[in-house]
Formats: structure tokens, C-alpha cells, sequence
């Protein structure tokens, strides 16, 4: 497959009163086109910070992102990004919302009948055709989710980016998001990168998980390639001796590599309070 993103080298720091915080340190990452990969690791370990570079939401300290033979320097259409809040404008319809994607970014290539259908048809993927007239408050949780994915497609991004999309739903609901989300990059064959927590959905979902360290100076730990066949069915894999031992490498580098880190670095950080303290004492 042809390599679409680049991530090369790249440095985060923030400034702080006690000077830079280096919250990324040395990330590179190769993503080619159609791939799903997932981001994951402990809280604060700068999976979103690597995901709003990428965005161009954060500009990296040293390091870049190259799209398409092209530097990422801001926010643009062909990078969509789904949080984890939808961030629907309650006045508008479901398909408004869509709407005002569609007319940003096909204003001037579209017809008013070609952005009708192509509203319809992102919304028809997401399965949520049947309630395009509803406003956010009367849609459920799952489904204000669903037309965020819709109005994100909608832009017809070179890359999908998504920020634990499922993370404030049930486990019922997210499980069908998750189907709807394989359907849909089944279908349209798109690049996706996606953080999150879930062991289960990053093994279920991705063809490459990216495990990251945990930080200050956080990078990649290691990379584990999924190599279960599509379409995937959640209840096959259940009994799937591949799909176990990938999640019990996951599960591996998250409880057991990574944990073994903090103590050292607690340890660390202890001894040289004790150490300034004795010297401040002498």
C-alpha cells in the first residue's frame, strides 16, 4: 500500500513555569493509505497531543508530519477529526449539521442537488438516514456520535483522525458503533487513526496498534501488527487464538512493561528530593 503519512521525528514540548515540558519526544510513525491504526496507552502519555499534530491543531516543537507529500502546518478538510463529544450545533437538524461540512468544503465543486445526495448518502452510511430532520436533543448518545462521523466522512477526508469516539458510550452502544465504523471503512476503504483505551476495540478494529510510552518524553514502545482477516466478527474472535495472544500482548506492554516504569521513576524522583533536602540541611 502507499504510504500517506509521515510522522518524522516529532518533539512536543509546553511551556510551564518551571520551563518546557516534553510531552512527546522522538514519535515516528508511518501510516499507508486505507490502514487503520490505533493509538494507545496510559492517561497523559500524548496520544491526542500526537493526534491534534497530526490535526494541525498543535504545531511540534522539532519533528513534523508530512500528508501526501505535503507539510501539515494547520487544520485542514482533508484531516477530519472525530471527538469524543460530537459537537453537534443543537439549533441545527442532523442533516444541517452534515450540511454545513459539505458546504465548507464542496461550495464550489458541488451542485445544491449533488450536496443534497452526497448529505443523504453520509448519513445512509452511518445509518442514520431515518432521523436527518431530528435535532441533537432528540437523538440518543450513539446517534449524535454517528452524525459526527457522518459530517466528518462528509468532508471526504484523506484521513479520518478520532479521539476515543466511543469512549462516552455504553458497552452496547459502542459495540454497534464499532460494527458500523468497520462497515463503513470495509466499504470506503479510508485511512483512519484512532485513540483509545479499549484493549478489545483497538485488537478488533485496527490493522496496526501503536503502543506508547508512558511520559513525560512519552514515544512509541512498540508496534503490533493485527493480523486478523476482514470482515471481522466480534463473537468469531471471541474463541480466536490469534485474536487472544494479540490481546495478551497489549494487555502485556500496558500492565506489566509499562508499570514496571513508574516505580523506577517514582523511585528516582524521591531519591533526588532526598538528596537536594540532605544537601539544603549540610
Amino acid at each position: 500500500m502507499n504510504e500517506i503519512l509521515n510522522i518524522s521525528g516529532v518533539v512536543m514540548d509546553f511551556p510551564t513555569p518551571k520551563g518546557p515540558f516534553t510531552a512527546l519526544n522522538n514519535i515516528n510513525l508511518k501510516i499507508a493509505e486505507g490502514e487503520f491504526v490505533s493509538l494507545i496507552g496510559h492517561s497523559g502519555c500524548g496520544k491526542s497531543t500526537v493526534l491534534n499534530i497530526v490535526a494541525g491543531l498543535h504545531q511540534a516543537t522539532n519533528g513534523g508530519v508530512i500528508l501526501n507529500g505535503k507539510e501539515v502546518s494547520e487544520p485542514g478538510p482533508e484531516r477530519a477529526v472525530v471527538f469524543q463529544n460530537h459537537s453537534l450545533l443543537p439549533w441545527l437538524t442532523a442533516y444541517q449539521n452534515v450540511e454545513l461540512a459539505v458546504k465548507q468544503v464542496f461550495k464550489n465543486t458541488k451542485s445544491k442537488v449533488e450536496m443534497q445526495a452526497w448529505i443523504k448518502h453520509n448519513l445512509n452510511l452511518v445509518h442514520m438516514d431515518h432521523a436527518m430532520h431530528k435535532k441533537p436533543d432528540e437523538l440518543s448518545g450513539g446517534m449524535k456520535q454517528r452524525v459526527g462521523i457522518a459530517r466528518a466522512l462528509a468532508m471526504q477526508p484523506e484521513i479520518l483522525l478520532m479521539d476515543e469516539p466511543f469512549g462516552a458510550l455504553d458497552a452496547l452502544t459502542r459495540a454497534h458503533m464499532q460494527d458500523t465504523l468497520m462497515e463503513i471503512q470495509n466499504e470506503l476503504r479510508n485511512t483512519v487513526i484512532m485513540i483509545t483505551h479499549d484493549v478489545d476495540e483497538a485488537v478488533l478494529l485496527s490493522d496496526r496498534i501503536v503502543m506508547m510510552t508512558n511520559g513525560p518524553a512519552a514515544t512509541i514502545g512498540e508496534i503490533l501488527e493485527i493480523n486478523l482477516a476482514r470482515p471481522r466478527d466480534r463473537i468469531a474472535l471471541a474463541e480466536d487464538t490469534t485474536y487472544t495472544k494479540l490481546r495478551a500482548a497489549v494487555l502485556s506492554f500496558l500492565y506489566e512493561k509499562q508499570r514496571k516504569i513508574e516505580p523506577i521513576a517514582e523511585h528516582a524522583k524521591k531519591k533526588s528530593e532526598m538528596k537536594a533536602s540532605n544537601s539544603a540541611a549540610a
